[in-house]
């Protein structure tokens, strides 16, 4: 039996345009949130989905309906992602003010019955370092920690998402996870 996103990319492929609008709906936020949380751009990640969903749409004859069809667009998505963030120039400092205030809601609050506006900025003051540290990471770790732990994707799926064995994104994700230690441990 063929999934609900392969069905509907049958459809597509057919000129239903309905069924492609379908296949946006299940993904646009999906894709979104980890575009944002990668690039940590609202303008970037919007970019990002759009044109993931036009590759998608202009390749929808290449996929393969034996693999999950979550795991080919994300791929697409993170690809365009990492494409992004290498043209970038690597000039992130901790001490910088971000320039993308739009970025620091990109992380939820975490929900207490006792807040108070003194914990409120520490919150807030807290999550801006994390997210400063997040965005020094090199892309090889970023990528897979954003999947890992914003995402949360299994280890396998980030695998299938990058086209690698689990055993170098586990690599990676110890790696990200102790590239961050130290930098937040001169922080926080």
């Amino acid at each position: 039996m063929i999934s609900i996103e392969a069905h509907l990319a049958r459809l597509s492929l057919k000129g239903d345009q309905q069924a492609f609008a379908e296949i946006v709906g299940l993904y646009q936020e999906k894709l979104y949130h980890m575009a944002y949380r990668m690039l940590g751009n609202r303008q970037e990640a919007e970019d990002v989905v759009q044109e993931a969903f036009l590759r998608v749409h202009n390749n929808l004859d290449r996929y393969d309906e034996k693999l999950k069809f979550s795991t080919w667009i994300y791929r697409i998505a993170t690809n365009l992602c990492i494409d992004r963030l290498r043209k970038r120039k690597p000039s992130y400092s901790l001490d910088a003010q971000p320039t993308d205030h739009d970025g620091l809601d990109g992380y939820s609050m975490i929900p207490s019955d006792n807040r108070t506006p003194e914990s409120e900025v520490l919150l807030s003051e807290t999550q801006q370092i994390i997210h400063q540290a997040m965005a020094t990471l090199p892309v090889k770790y970023k990528t897979v920690m954003v999947l890992r732990y914003l995402q949360e994707m299994s280890l396998q799926e980030i695998g299938d998402v990058l086209g690698m064995p689990v055993t170098t994104v586990k690599t990676r994700v110890h790696r990200g996870r102790e590239f961050l230690r130290k930098k937040l441990e001169r922080v926080l």
